[in-house]
């Protein structure tokens, strides 16, 4: 019997994926057509990616920014609810990702094993604090008059976020706050290990996601990350996979022209507890002051 099923594998033709971009609840390939080669960890082909362009970060940003009146509006709960989708169906797809991860870093399957569980267990962790960050982080502000004065948390906007070069956990760990909170975001994912990240997308498309409150670039960092810095419509840029000083620092710069709320962290462990400030980073306070009725 096995020896019959190891001849039909042999006679088979080899299936291979096309792995694409993600962008507004689709998986276009890049307009520019160009693609490049992911490499295992040893330097063997795995597959080719998708190549993005400035012109598929900006339509990336158009996606966002269509979907980012819904998802803001969405009740913190709902949100959660949400994420925490994410982290099922995640869990259910674990076997693929744990050999993504495997041949990506070269760990072994113990090490794969321990990164996907780190993942579904942030994401469950963000989903968790959705409706609970106003709470920690608002406030009812005591002032000296007949007024009540309250504080509360509201998403920034579209972030532009450079994923770090941990294929899955780093990747959850910066996108999954930034959505929590109501934002949306364009990503853009590891150069040399995106294929994590499209099947993380692949995820998203199908564990109830808004098209468009994610957006999955794969290609060149210093090719894509200047156009989003720049982008008059985007609204924050985290740069935890930044690497390069005089990038970064570039990339500052451009933020700075619509006044972009920039998260550049220092070196970071980020397979650590998650903290709240990846929360707090990309939202705005809005304080409200209505009269005390008599």
């Amino acid at each position: 019997m096995s020896r019959d099923r190891t001849r039909r594998d042999a006679d088979r033709i080899d299936v291979r994926k096309t792995y694409k971009l993600y962008v507004g609840g689709a998986f276009p390939r890049s307009e520019s057509a160009r693609s490049y080669e992911v490499t295992d960890a040893r330097g063997g082909f795995l597959a080719n990616a998708s190549l993005a362009s400035r012109k598929d970060g900006r339509d990336a940003v158009v996606a966002a920014r269509k979907a980012f009146g819904s998802w803001s509006t969405r009740t913190p709960y709902n949100r959660g609810q949400v994420v925490y989708r994410i982290a099922e169906v995640l869990e259910s797809r674990r076997d693929q990702l744990e050999r993504e991860v495997r041949e990506a870093t070269g760990v072994n399957a113990g090490g794969a094993r321990a990164e996907v569980d780190q993942a579904v267990d942030r994401l469950v962790w963000y989903a968790g604090w959705a409706d609970k960050l106003a709470q920690v982080v608002g406030n009812a502000n005591p002032v000296a008059g007949p007024y009540f004065n309250l504080s509360s948390p509201e998403p920034t906007g579209v972030v532009a976020v450079m994923a770090p070069a941990s294929p899955l956990l780093g990747l959850v760990s910066v996108v999954a706050p930034v959505i929590t909170t109501g934002n949306t975001c364009v990503v853009v994912a590891s150069q040399p290990h995106p294929l994590p990240a499209i099947t993380l997308a692949e995820v998203m498309a199908t564990a109830d996601l808004p098209g468009g409150v994610v957006n999955v670039l794969t290609g060149h960092q210093g090719e894509i990350a200047p156009w989003l810095a720049s982008h008059l419509d985007v609204d924050g840029l985290d740069l935890t996979g930044v690497d390069d000083a005089d990038l970064a620092r570039d990339l500052e710069v451009a933020a700075a022209d619509n006044l972009k709320r920039v998260r550049r962290p220092g070196p970071e462990d980020l397979a650590a507890d998650p903290r709240l400030d990846r929360m707090t980073r990309f939202v705005e306070t809005k304080t409200v002051w209505h009269p005390v009725g008599t």
